[in-house]
């Protein structure tokens, strides 16, 4: 309860700008917590590609099928679709291609907005700093006399900027947490992909 308290006076002691620095903080967290349950569904996992293409590598085609079609995930979707679809190899390449884009698209969803966190947070702590030290050495303060009210409006002022970079943290470990799983599906779609459309040009059924 205690710290609570004190977070709080912090906060009152930062300035206006920590009220968009809350905002920010709040969008990170709930961008997080969605994007993660997103991932956690759409994502079909590395095991699923290992044995998908492990499989198909065997010529094992049906047993392929059967586990693109009994796993979940966007990836296992996309290669059971594929596999169940008549035409040609090229229309099938194409088929993969376009569904993957769409699922590319849906993964990379918000994460813009992180990238945009990173950057103005550590510009919004700066610029509450910035404000809290122009009001430290007002003139009035000196004409007072007051030079212990001069160094604590600094060390109040810089509450925005640790504020600031700890949002700026906190948004760039989402970012590259969510990026990093974003490089990997779009790595085990190509394997599944590849996997796929080899096992076509083999002739296996």
């Amino acid at each position: 309860m205690e710290a609570i308290k004190e977070a709080i006076e912090y906060f009152h002691k930062g300035g206006l700008v920590m009220w968009p620095l809350l905002l920010c903080s709040i969008m990170v967290v709930t961008i997080a917590i969605e994007r993660y349950m997103y991932y956690k569904t759409a994502d079909s996992g590395s095991v699923f590609t290992q044995e998908f293409c492990t499989l198909m590598g065997q010529g094992d085609v049906t047993g392929a099928a059967q586990l693109a079609a009994s796993s979940g995930g966007e990836c296992a979707r996309i290669v059971s679709e594929t596999m169940s679809m008549p035409g040609t190899a090229a229309r099938h390449s194409a088929y993969m291609e376009s569904q993957a884009g769409l699922v590319i698209a849906r993964l990379r969803s918000k994460l813009h907005y992180l990238g945009v966190i990173v950057t103005m947070s550590p510009l919004l702590g700066l610029l509450g700093t910035i404000i809290g030290m122009i009001g430290s050495f007002s003139i009035f303060n000196l004409q007072e006399g007051q030079p212990l009210a001069i160094t604590g409006g600094i060390g109040e002022a810089l509450i925005a900027t640790a504020s600031g970079l700890c949002v700026a943290i906190l948004a760039l470990c989402a970012h590259s947490y969510f990026a990093q799983r974003l490089d990997n599906s779009i790595t085990e779609m190509e394997q599944c992909f590849s996997a796929v459309l080899e096992a076509e040009s083999r002739g296996d059924n």
